[in-house]
């Protein structure tokens, strides 16, 4: 859900977000999940995200942007779940 008290109307966030240099040049972005709530909600975020073909993932509170439609590829293996006690 947006903040009522926030001077930026949730079109104007993800417009100023998606016109960015690095997102023109297909690099890498993140922000914080609790400001994407905060000035735009997450559902019309990830709609925005959808419609430009792009990939997002999130760790510790951040969202990561992939702003191009090239495949992503991990490096690294996930971690092994804890063991169960």
């Amino acid at each position: 859900m947006r903040n009522l008290t926030s001077p930026l109307a949730p079109e104007i966030w993800l417009r100023d977000l998606f016109t960015s240099k690095a997102v023109q040049d297909g690099a890498v972005i993140r922000r914080k999940a609790r400001d994407i709530e905060r000035f735009a909600g997450m559902e019309r975020f990830m709609a925005e995200v959808q419609r430009r073909g792009y990939q997002v993932a999130e760790t510790g509170g951040q969202i990561i942007i992939f702003c191009n439609r090239a495949p992503v590829r991990w490096l690294t293996s996930p971690p092994a779940p804890p063991p169960i006690s």
